[in-house]
């Protein structure tokens, strides 16, 4: 009786197991958290952070050095921050660098181009960086206008053959300088719902600070780091950075560290810089999200910082938002972080786009950085950590309103949520290591 031939020969056996492990693998390292960060973050000594031992802590974990001298003011809407932005760069002599994620035609791309092209004819060293994804939309008409005014333009990872394996990590920095003497970050972008007052659901809340001296150097660095890379063009010189480094009459900013994240380091300075903060809290924590994933060590540290007593309040978008699967995977740790007794509000008027963290009223995390994986390891990211009170009060007045504009979340009722909303954020949160 002749032997049965067998269905499948051994090498296809072997592409097919390869094929499994590879596409295995993919998954663990997109949607896991498998061997990317230590289990546990702890620290030898958690110091107050109005003390030189924290400054010291934080500039030595994430690799930056302290810097003294400048001033910062926060810009809130942007009824507020364009015509700032604008009227900073038509000042220009020398030099303007623009960074920011979002770019769509209207209104605030027309005046911003026209802001950019002016300059740019004038004679000044202007140099705009899209992103690859946050650009696509750009109005190609006015980018060439600027083009040929003299302006000069670089696109991080555009969608081409190459890139593509890296597409998914972006460009999400906020840094805009004048003359290396003025510099604007935050959460804007150049897109018609940033303008406005938050006034109206086609205008997000959000805010920018606009900041002068050492911490203008700062954001310096962070456009000359990416643009160095990204064309191969180093920025140097007193166009970029003038002697702005000694402390200045009117000057009130004590010390401030500036934190550069990548996605093509595995130091993850953003997680660091937040979770140092969560833990120096004393008496109060006050949490702007846009985005807000926190992953297990932030929960961890935030929620034990609240059962210490600490007077925590995380601000984050309610039903108004443009990204409803990371506010559905945020609400997924709602009850462990109430619980702990911190207080958590959802924003009702509209989008709330701010990125702030203030403790005890004496130390800022301003920036570009939202409460997630992606801002902690996939994107580029910038944000300034500031020590003085006069700058956390600023915040801390317009935390105060935006939470009068907010809907507090109560445990009891929220447990009594329907079981519809459980399923959605489980489901949810298997992408969070993607948002």
């Amino acid at each position: 009786m002749p032997k049965k031939e067998r269905k499948y020969r051994w090498w296809m056996i072997l592409f097919f197991t390869i094929g499994l492990v590879t596409t295995v693998g993919v998954i663990v390292s997109l949607f896991s958290s498998l061997g990317r960060r230590p289990d546990r973050m702890r620290a030898t000594l958690v110091p107050p952070v109005n003390s030189q031992a924290f400054l010291d802590g934080v500039s030595g974990t994430v690799g930056a050095p302290i810097r003294e001298g400048g001033r910062a003011e926060m810009l809130n809407n942007g009824a507020t921050f364009f015509p700032a932005v604008i009227a900073e760069i038509g000042r220009a002599k020398r030099t303007v660098d623009f960074m920011v994620y979002i770019w769509e035609p209207g209104k605030a791309s027309d005046a911003v181009f026209a802001a950019l092209t002016e300059r740019a004819r004038a004679g000044v060293q202007v140099r705009l960086m899209l992103d690859g994804l946050g650009g696509m939309k750009v109005d190609d008409k006015r980018l060439d206008e600027f083009k040929r005014a003299g302006g000069r333009v670089s696109t991080f990872r555009p969608l081409t053959f190459g890139k593509l394996t890296r597409f998914h990590k972006r460009n999400h920095r906020r840094a805009i300088v004048i003359d290396g003497e003025v510099g604007f970050t935050g959460g804007e972008a150049v897109a018609d719902k940033w303008m406005g007052n938050a006034d109206s659901e086609e205008h997000w809340r959000d805010s920018m600070v606009r900041v002068t001296g050492p911490l203008a150097r700062s954001l310096q660095d962070v456009f000359s780091q990416l643009w160095s890379s990204n064309t191969g063009e180093m920025l140097v010189g007193p166009q970029f950075y003038p002697n702005a480094t000694a402390v200045r009459p009117g000057d009130y900013i004590g010390h401030h560290v500036n934190v550069i994240g990548s996605p093509g380091s595995e130091n993850h300075p953003m997680r660091k810089v937040f979770w140092m903060s969560f833990a120096s809290a004393r008496q109060r924590l006050y949490i702007a999200s846009s985005y807000f994933v926190p992953d297990e060590e932030a929960r961890r540290i935030v929620a034990e910082r609240a059962r210490a007593g600490v007077d925590v309040r995380i601000l984050v978008p309610g039903e108004k938002t443009d990204a409803k699967s990371i506010r559905w995977a945020g609400q997924g740790y709602y009850d462990e972080l109430l619980s702990a007794g911190a207080k958590i509000y959802e924003y009702q008027p509209t989008m709330m786009h701010a990125k702030t963290v203030t403790v005890d009223g004496q130390w800022s995390v301003v920036g570009s950085a939202n409460m997630d994986v992606r801002s902690d390891e996939l994107n580029q990211e910038n944000v300034l950590g500031i020590l003085d009170p006069q700058f956390a009060a600023q915040i801390d007045s317009a935390y105060m309103v935006d939470l009068s504009h907010a809907k507090q979340i109560n445990l009891r009722e929220w447990r009594d949520r329907p079981w519809y909303w459980k399923v959605r954020e489980k489901a949810a949160e298997t992408l969070e290591e993607q948002f």
